[in-house]
């Protein structure tokens, strides 16, 4: 390796080196600094002999004239090993929890490994949230991507906590890891993320990355990368079912933003890059269940969307890659409703494959269709109640009514603690549609209606 003194530039997080050779695209950098400490950067253009270097801790204190710059000739990679369960990692995937390294059994590059759409396998099982609006009618199956879309000020936090705490496979004795990736958060959401893995006994369990919101902005690119190569290790080569929460999305984006910008690039919608489409696909894609494997990546991405626009660049873009979409609504939030998760825009476009029988409950299909249409007529019912007046409701309208008012207090809401199971949760499905007339309910057979179909009494 041969070590470069002296730069030919500093531009915000960026240096450039000029007389290089040999060096890629992606290679790793070592910046030596004059008051003997060290950084890392990662090579993100080069032009003939010039090589443009992100800084992952920032240029601050950097020499155009001292600075040693020596490149490693390989592209960023993360130690693993199953020693990561339990451990809290930096954005750049080193230990910050005062447990000392830990034993690495291999190192891999974090941009992964294409992963052949021959090998790939339909996904076709369920993993259970423990939240009825998810399980229910928004049902989250083993090797997807279901991403949660937020707003500003609204508890995806929460949720997030509450899925990684809850989730588990159908199999009880499988092996399950939950690796929650958290990016450009404040350091008390970083607190409350910890505190609540701790407390409720989930962390054994668990591989958190956490980029802070004084942490670099470079290593906020690099974090998603770094937990989607710690699941695929844990998945391929473990046989573990590996669920990856990656919190927020869009800072992520506003990262790859700023670093484009620094760069001169020429913006496309909101200021974002041209190629946000394809780096979120080089990340959501890497979900999946390979052929010959036992283990699977299902992937949960929370992104808030600015304004509560879902027009915005980052959903939008993530909706186009993505299988479906949770989406949560502020009305329900100022409502008091919690998790606030909005079911007519929300839907999962593998769910009607891994629930049923063998998967969940036989009605289950039914019944999710069925609560789908009713909620459907609430909201027909609400609007013309604000019109006319809700005295002035047929009786069946009216009973729309009540049913909506239920369906949002006991059906949706739900503790934070709480963890319904499946099981439990279809059966109060049936206990609110017994508030409809029977006739109303054309979205089930005779024969599933006649076994689970039951009046509601309060």
């Amino acid at each position: 390796m041969i070590e470069y003194i002296g730069l030919k530039s500093i531009e915000g997080p960026l240096i450039a080196v000029d007389g290089v050779e040999g060096a890629a695209y992606e290679d790793m950098v070592t910046i030596s600094v004059d008051d003997g400490t060290k950084r890392i950067g990662r090579i993100i253009e080069i032009h003939g002999d010039l090589a443009v270097i992100q800084v992952f801790e920032g240029t601050t204190g950097l020499s155009l004239t001292n600075t040693k710059t020596m490149f490693m000739g390989h592209p960023m990679e993360l130690a693993l090993s199953k020693e990561m369960l339990g451990r809290t990692l930096d954005g750049a995937g080193r230990p910050i929890d005062g447990l000392g390294e830990y034993y690495a059994e291999e190192s891999r590059n974090v941009n992964g490994k294409p992963m052949n759409p021959v090998m790939r396998e339909y996904p076709n099982n369920f993993i259970q949230t423990g939240i009825s609006s998810i399980d229910c009618l928004s049902t989250l199956i083993r090797g997807q991507k279901l991403p949660i879309f937020s707003g500003d000020g609204m508890p995806h936090d929460n949720l997030a906590v509450q899925i990684a705490r809850q989730a588990k496979i159908s199999d009880e004795d499988e092996n399950f890891a939950i690796v929650f990736a958290a990016m450009g958060v404040k350091h008390d959401v970083a607190a409350y993320f910890k505190r609540s893995f701790e407390e409720s006994g989930a962390l054994g369990r668990v591989v958190m990355f956490l980029n802070l919101s004084n942490d670099p902005v470079v290593e906020r690119i690099i974090t998603p990368k770094c937990a989607l190569t710690a699941a695929e290790y844990l998945a391929f080569e473990h046989d573990m079912h590996v669920l990856v929460i990656l919190t927020d999305m869009t800072s992520y984006a506003e990262a790859l933003r700023e670093v484009s910008s620094s760069k001169g690039e020429i913006p496309s919608r909101k200021g974002f890059p041209g190629y946000l489409y394809s780096d979120f696909a080089s990340l959501y894609e890497r979900a999946g269940i390979v052929k010959g494997s036992k283990g699977s990546v299902t992937q949960v991405p929370i992104l808030t969307m600015p304004n509560d626009d879902i027009t915005h660049p980052v959903p939008d873009l993530t909706g186009y890659i993505t299988e479906g979409q949770i989406v949560l609504d502020r009305n329900l939030t100022l409502k008091g409703v919690y998790p606030p998760v909005s079911v007519l825009p929300s839907l999962s476009r593998l769910m009607k494959d891994g629930i049923g029988e063998g998967f969940t409950r036989e009605d289950h299909p039914a019944l999710a269709n069925q609560l789908f249409a009713a909620y459907s007529k609430v909201e027909d019912s609400r609007s013309l109640a604000s019109v006319i007046g809700e005295d002035e409701l047929s009786e069946l309208d009216k009973k729309y009514m009540k049913f909506g008012k239920i369906f949002e207090e006991k059906f949706l809401m739900q503790g934070k603690l709480e963890n319904r199971s499946i099981t439990k949760t279809l059966d109060l499905g049936w206990k609110l549609l017994g508030i409809l007339p029977k006739s109303e309910l054309d979205r089930v057979n005779n024969e599933i209606l006649e076994k689970y179909y039951k009046p509601y009494e309060d």
